[in-house]
């Protein structure tokens, strides 16, 4: 009678089964919740619990991103400005920054910043002071949340804006909303 001896001990003891998708999602998780997708996305991302894998990081983000959880949409952006997990594709990264920054992540409001600042160098002499104050814009929206990099971003940006440039930005700052509600500002 040797019943569990069929295996060596040594066996029993390191071999593990192979965990599914279906294991990752927790009895008490709703696949279908923002934030359980955005979970997901995160365990794939950063490997706790599951083998990393940024292809499936980037399918459960895509779907939180898609019910507007501002967070995967950034790591979403991040993913595609990177090709981690999904080809690189700038146009689709600035889509999913955009759609962040609006819904009031920080991160992805200094992205916009720095991606109109830069837009104010290569693009048409016209056009430069437009693409500075919309930097300036993102830039003051992170600085109010306390983004590291963005209130130096935006006091080095206005030596290159007039005064009405400056004060045409504040006031989109003043007027921008988030989910209905006007952002804080300090």
């Amino acid at each position: 009678m040797l019943g569990n001896m069929d295996k060596s001990w040594c066996r029993n003891f390191f071999s593990r089964p192979r965990k599914t998708e279906r294991d990752v999602v927790a009895p008490s998780t709703d696949p279908v919740n923002a934030e359980a997708q955005f979970g997901l996305g995160l365990k794939f991302a950063n490997g706790k619990g599951v083998a990393q894998d940024y292809v499936q990081a980037a399918n459960w983000y895509r779907k939180a991103a898609e019910q507007s959880h501002a967070l995967a949409q950034f790591n979403l952006g991040t993913m595609y400005a990177t090709g981690q997990g999904v080809a690189q594709d700038k146009a689709q990264s600035a889509v999913w920054f955009d759609k962040a920054a609006h819904l009031g992540d920080a991160g992805a409001q200094f992205n916009l910043g720095k991606s109109c600042h830069r837009a104010s160098f290569g693009g048409l002499a016209k056009d430069a002071p437009e693409a500075r104050i919309e930097a300036y814009k993102w830039y003051r929206l992170a600085a109010v949340q306390g983004y590291q990099g963005s209130d130096a971003a935006g006091t080095a940006l206005i030596s290159n804006m007039t005064r009405a440039d400056v004060v045409a930005g504040d006031l989109r700052v003043a007027a921008f909303t988030v989910a209905g509600s006007k952002v804080v500002q300090s």
